[in-house]
């Protein structure tokens, strides 16, 4: 996976190297994109080198019990006589 981030502008360039930024997904100064490093998007960057910068990008793992963590502080329990109370008040 490459980062590609828009360091120059692409006004006053020629046409193909505009459309080349814009197929990439950039849109703007500093903005980043994500893709995977195939042979087309080589070329895409080989031809707009001087505008961008690449660098490698490793996916951030997440992990699984990361959210179930969270429901573990908030038991359903807890939760049911919270709801419970809230009806109780209401009558």
């Amino acid at each position: 996976m490459l980062r590609i981030t828009l360091v120059r502008s692409p006004i006053g360039r020629q046409p193909v190297q505009r459309r080349t930024v814009r197929a990439l997904g950039l849109k703007r100064l500093n903005h980043s994109v994500v893709h995977r490093d195939t042979p087309e998007i080589a070329g895409m960057i080989a031809r707009v080198r001087h505008l961008v910068d690449v660098q490698p990008w490793e996916e951030e793992k997440k992990k699984k019990a990361s959210p179930a963590a969270g429901k573990a502080e908030t038991p359903a329990g807890e939760e049911k006589e919270k709801k419970r109370t809230k009806k109780e008040q209401e009558v």
